[in-house]
């Protein structure tokens, strides 16, 4: 079988198609045939070396939907035929988020989804609705996953509450879609009028062009009448912390989820507490979190926003373009 990795160097320009064997499952183990990928940043910076330091060869990327062409003995939670996704983290089934749920993510250190056939315990995947394409179901393990926790169990948002989404990238829309879905009023940012008018399309309230509006933390309150916007979704990190506080009212959550600008910032720390905010750290969710958020896009009959497709040999130009940001919603890889 083919699959993607990233062989002596990280890199863009180092990943290379190579032959490995197909997997056989063994007991309690299924094998996936992957019909789809979907880009998160995390995949780019683990391309390019940013992502932990992984011992290669690396097979990357985390997210994908497929569907079950086998499975071992023992197997009874899924079986031939059905349409799946692997879940990012395979040990994290239920409950809180522990050290121990957390340490088994695909596509670092774990070989991830760029292989047509992919072998995974049968615990570590999920059912998608049926209304989606193999390609849209793609983009649900992560990136809708982490959205889905944000607003529904971290800093759960529905009717007269406001939502502040940073940008037009994969975490961003599906929070967008997710909230407006729960009944709460959304506020998008973004640098292109064009990305934002198309954020209209899909709900959003409010629209803040930051590269015109700089201070859109202040313009954010103006457009709750001063009160201040009840939970960010924080993808910028190092550029865009602050403003994030200064959109937050009194008592309200910024959800930190991401690092597109930066990875550090300097905070202003009588802000934190003299406006009692509530800072979460996300990173992704439980197969248990994944099988709730399935049942209601399945409900709301919700589909995810897929800006471009790339066949399986075109990888490299699809990393190009999230490096570049040119993208609105997910990037995905057809096999």
């Amino acid at each position: 079988m083919k699959v993607w990795e990233i062989q002596n160097s990280y890199g863009i320009e180092n990943l290379q198609i190579a032959e490995r064997p197909k997997p056989v499952a063994g007991p309690g183990q299924i094998v996936v045939s992957m019909k789809a990928a979907s880009l998160n940043y995390r995949d780019l910076l683990t391309v390019i070396g940013y992502g932990g330091g992984y011992p290669l060869p690396l097979i990357p990327f985390s997210d994908g939907a497929g569907e079950v062409t086998a499975i071992g003995r023992g197997v009874t939670r899924v079986a031939v035929g059905d349409k799946v996704c692997p879940l990012f983290f395979q040990s994290w089934l239920s409950g809180p988020v522990t050290a121990e749920s957390r340490n088994r993510p695909l596509g670092g250190p774990l070989p991830g989804v760029l292989q047509q056939e992919l072998l995974l315990d049968a615990d570590g995947v999920s059912k998608f609705p049926e209304h989606l394409s193999f390609e849209e179901a793609a983009t649900l393990p992560c990136a809708a996953l982490t959205a889905w926790r944000a607003i529904t169990r971290e800093a759960p948002v529905g009717p007269g509450d406001t939502v502040l989404v940073q940008g037009t990238g994969g975490v961003s829309i599906f929070a967008l879609q997710f909230a407006k879905a729960r009944g709460a009023t959304v506020i998008a940012t973004s640098s292109s009028d064009e990305k934002l008018e198309r954020a209209r399309k899909l709900g959003a309230d409010h629209t803040i062009n930051y590269k015109t509006t700089e201070d859109w933390g202040r313009k954010a309150r103006e457009l709750t009448a001063g009160r201040g916007v009840d939970v960010v979704v924080e993808v910028g990190g190092e550029n865009t912390l602050n403003q994030s506080f200064d959109a937050a009212r009194v008592g309200g959550s910024i959800v930190v989820i991401g690092v597109l600008g930066g990875f550090s910032s300097p905070v202003m720390i009588p802000i934190v507490f003299g406006k009692n905010l509530h800072i979460h750290g996300i990173s992704v969710g439980s197969r248990e979190q994944f099988d709730d958020m399935a049942a209601n896009i399945a409900k709301w009959q919700l589909k995810p926003v897929v800006d471009r497709t790339f066949p399986f040999a075109k990888l490299a130009d699809a990393l190009r373009l999230m490096q570049a940001g040119g993208h609105f919603g997910k990037i995905v890889i057809r096999y």
